[in-house]
């Protein structure tokens, strides 16, 4: 059975992070430090090296193994972008040449990477760029003669990517949206390919082509293609269908049995390099595995894990590793029998929320989108050095932002509703009823002083299951903004935990992404509205944005009543509570501003945008901006006694390095501590 344990990073490791990069300059890279885990999409190793183990994701990040898949460390950052994911690493054997195929989610463009100097530059190939590659192979009689395919058809290079000609038909109205390829391992010119409607092959490399059908079940997009490498004339296919093997090299096929059907979605097969009956099955419902050359089948992980890719070890084949969703990593030494996350160093996820425990900042708590059962909330006890997933009571939801109250309890905004977590309770609750007055008339049977009907109040309950974007307190209430309104929490200032709600849309506005307040006024927002009060929610105005603000991504209150908005089109501010706005434009990017943050106890404002990988600060109240490289693609971020941690799109969260205390004194920082604004 798989455990979903990850294994702790040595406190000794974390103060190294932490603590002895002090004599860093500021511009030092920022450190990543968890969660650990997440979506990995590709695994290779070395073949002169097979502790050395490359990894892909679906952002453009490569990382790199060096003791077999134990730990990972940051590689290389393919592509302008987030966009490419990398689906296929190959290693010719021995002279430290590395390619990768990359593919764009955003578009129908890709490339193929090449690294001469074993993964410290790149090059993007002239040949493939612009193209959606979705699949790479390597002869294995000849390294140096390559096959790729993409949306457009079968490509091949026989000088080791120098040079690229297509080999099947321009304009095929069937070879075309090349999902999967395979070379046969004696005869470079042998090679099949899987579409997205049924597989073909060439023995002529690409002079003709024949369709390989004859028992597939029709309209089966092919995920995968192995060829035994001892017997050539077996092979495998996976479809949508299910699996399916031929020993005539493909003129017939038969259908796999002993995969349920529900499982039948086989995203990659991968054959013991040791021994050719054992073959692997990577599915949408876990790892299948046979021994008998498919003849049975057993699952021998987890029914919830998603396979993307399979690893086997060709000196131990008892060591295999899979590139999974949301799991990250997950490694065996019994050839299956059992799997542990191996994630220490490699983190993929999408944090969006980061709370630091006020009573003691070594506490951090990260809420995370799209990872179902495998997300919710992390909380670390030693700062980043080790992670422990506390979800209990959430379910699959997804967590858009985290606040802790003046309790001391942990509130978290889902996708569902608000729920909250108390110190001494091991699972989150949900506090989500809403209260409200319905109000209908009766008839009356006897009419009263000439009425015949009477006005009837009564309380309404419901459910507040809308998305949960953001939480704050405020004069003893808990204001929420919703998909479905502004609502604010009753009872007592002391019992204000927001058991009940009131509320719903505010001026015409019900989907609202932000709520701020100071002690002189309460902000609440969406993406293209406003809204202030200056009486505590009583009562509400809408001030006029500026006519070509387009997209508002983020609201920020200074103690002195200034507003900052962060746009698609920059930075706005307002010292007169809307009436009139500045644009901000000198020392900050004039678009896509993501979060503006104010750090009170430090005296300084921070920003963050989506075009680049830097880090805004001023210590003037914005009049100066001055920039910091990260390295990271940062979203929010959270001053901590003078550092700042920050989420970001796809790599967790990340730390600012330490910085010595002349390096501090002389880029103007201040020792500060706060929580996310």
């Amino acid at each position: 059975m798989m455990t979903r344990t990850q294994p702790a990073r040595p406190i000794a490791f974390v103060l190294l992070l932490l603590l002895a990069v002090a004599s860093l300059p500021a511009r030092a890279q920022w450190l990543p430090i968890g969660p650990d885990g997440g979506d990995v999409r590709s695994l290779a190793y070395d073949p002169a090296n097979p502790d050395h183990i490359l990894l892909g994701t679906s952002a453009g990040q490569l990382f790199s193994s060096r003791d077999n898949g134990a730990s990972w460390s940051r590689l290389a950052h393919l592509g302008e972008n987030d966009d490419y994911v990398l689906d296929h690493i190959l290693f010719q054997p021995s002279d430290g040449v590395i390619y990768v195929s990359a593919w764009s989610v955003e578009d129908n463009t890709g490339d193929i990477f090449r690294s001469r100097d074993g993964g410290r530059t790149w090059e993007a190939l002239p040949g493939m760029h612009g193209k959606s590659v979705r699949s790479l192979a390597m002869a294995a009689s000849d390294p140096r003669v390559l096959v790729a395919g993409a949306l457009d058809g079968v490509f091949r290079s026989n000088d080791g990517g120098e040079t690229w000609q297509r080999i099947s038909p321009a304009g095929h109205a069937e070879i075309k949206n090349i999902e999967s390829l395979a070379v046969d391992p004696r005869n470079p010119n042998v090679i099949y390919a899987g579409t997205w409607h049924l597989p073909w092959k060439t023995s002529d490399g690409g002079a003709t082509w024949q369709h390989i059908k004859q028992g597939v079940i029709d309209d089966s997009d092919v995920f995968s293609i192995i060829i035994d490498r001892n017997h050539p004339q077996t092979v495998y296919v996976s479809a949508c269908s299910g699996i399916y093997k031929s020993e005539s090299a493909g003129d017939l096929f038969h259908k796999v049995q002993g995969i349920p059907f529900s499982a039948r979605r086989t995203r990659v097969l991968q054959q013991d390099p040791g021994n050719s009956n054992v073959v692997y099955a990577g599915t949408t419902e876990g790892l299948w595995k046979t021994v008998d050359a498919g003849k049975t089948w057993q699952r021998v992980s987890a029914a919830n894990i998603i396979v993307n890719d399979v690893l086997v070890d060709p000196r131990r084949p008892s060591r295999v590793l899979l590139a999974t969703d949301r799991s990250g990593v997950l490694a065996s030494n019994d050839g299956g029998g059992s799997f542990v996350a191996s994630n220490r160093g490699f983190a993929h996820r999408q944090v969006t929320s980061l709370l630091v425990d006020r009573g003691d900042s070594s506490v951090i708590y990260a809420g995370l989108v799209n990872d179902k059962e495998f997300g919710g909330v992390y909380m670390s006890r030693d700062g980043g050095s080790s992670w422990e997933q506390r979800s209990t009571g959430l379910g699959s939801r997804d967590v858009f932002v985290l606040r802790q109250i003046a309790s001391g309890d942990l509130l978290a905004g889902t996708n569902s509703g608000v729920f909250m977590l108390n110190g001494n309770d091991g699972a989150w609750k949900p506090l989500n009823e809403v209260v409200g007055e319905k109000t209908s008339q009766v008839k009356l049977a006897r009419p009263v002083k000439g009425q015949r009907t009477r006005t009837v109040r009564s309380v309404e309950r419901s459910e507040l299951n809308a998305r949960v974007f953001d939480v704050e307190e405020f004069g003893g209430r808990l204001y929420a903004a919703t998909s479905a309104g502004l609502f604010v929490s009753q009872g007592s200032p002391a019992e204000a935990t927001g058991r009940r709600w009131t509320g719903g849309p505010v001026m015409g506005q019900q989907f609202f992404t932000t709520v701020r307040a100071t002690p002189r006024m309460l902000v609440a927002a969406n993406h293209h509205a406003l809204l202030v009060s200056v009486d505590r929610g009583v009562n509400w105005y809408q001030p006029k944005l500026p006519h070509y603000l387009t997209m508002l991504n983020g609201v920020a209150i200074t103690a002195d009543g200034v507003i900052w908005l962060a746009t698609r089109e920059g930075a706005f501010r307002s010292s007169d509570g809307g009436d009139n706005w500045e644009h901000v434009l000198a020392g900050l990017p004039h678009r896509n501003l993501l979060s503006i943050t104010v750090d009170e106890d430090g005296g300084r404002l921070l920003a963050t945008a989506s075009d680049t990988r830097d880090l805004y600060e001023s210590t003037d109240s914005g009049r100066s901006w001055r920039r910091t490289q990260t390295g990271f693609a940062l979203r929010r971020v959270v001053p901590v006694h003078g550092r700042v941690l920050a989420t970001t799109s796809y790599d967790g969260i990340v730390a600012q390095p330490v910085a010595s205390s002349e390096s501090r004194r002389s880029a103007g920082q201040t020792a500060a501590g706060s929580q996310e604004q």
